[in-house]
């Protein structure tokens, strides 16, 4: 089971902050995702769509400007080469992943980190406050009521060997003319010496 830490008033900070110079430049489909509780990486995501690369590079660098003002080290930032359409700001604790459309939706974090709590934009809290915890689904065992009551025994089972008899196998070989040679020395019983 794993819990969902509650955000420090400095992070609370950084991500509004964020978020706010996201929304300045046009990001759309601004997403903040509580992945503490299911990463051991970092713990928020930040996902944003921009409508093109310029657009992307314009969001980057604005996610890099309050980062710098809010004197966060960034760990490093990832592009996946020209006209990727993904862009990758990792500040440890924080990490902001902007996209095209087509790539946002083509790699589907929203879908993959679905056992985040997402964060509520407007008062910066999870949707998921009241519940602290965030539990793993468990598979569900049922057991019938007739079942239940019956006395499990366990069944013991002989292991049988069947010993089975050498078969003869005729080899099939080129008849071969065989010349009868005289038996060797070594071949002969050693004569015991007397004495």
């Amino acid at each position: 089971m794993s819990t969902v830490s509650v955000p420090d008033l400095p992070t609370i900070t950084l991500l509004r902050t964020l978020v706010s110079a996201l929304e300045d430049k046009k990001a759309d489909q601004l997403k903040v995702l509580h992945v503490s509780g299911v990463s051991n990486i970092t713990d928020y995501l930040v996902l944003a769509t921009g409508n093109s690369e310029p657009h992307l590079r314009a969001l980057r660098i604005e996610a890099e400007k309050v980062l710098d003002a809010a004197k966060v080290k960034i760990a490093g930032m990832e592009q996946g080469g020209f006209n990727s359409g993904w862009t990758v700001v990792d500040a440890y604790q924080v990490m902001v992943h902007l996209f095209t459309p087509d790539q946002r939706q083509n790699y589907a974090l929203d879908k993959l980190w679905k056992d985040a709590a997402e964060v509520d934009l407007k008062t910066f809290a999870t949707k998921a406050a009241a519940v602290v915890k965030v539990t793993a689904k468990k598979p569900k065992v049922t057991v019938s009521k007739s079942a239940s009551k019956k006395k499990v025994t366990p069944v013991k089972t002989k292991a049988t060997v069947k010993k089975s008899t050498p078969q003869k196998t005729a080899v099939k070989t080129k008849p071969t003319s065989v010349a009868k040679s005289k038996p060797k020395v070594a071949d002969k019983p050693a004569k015991k010496a007397k004495k």
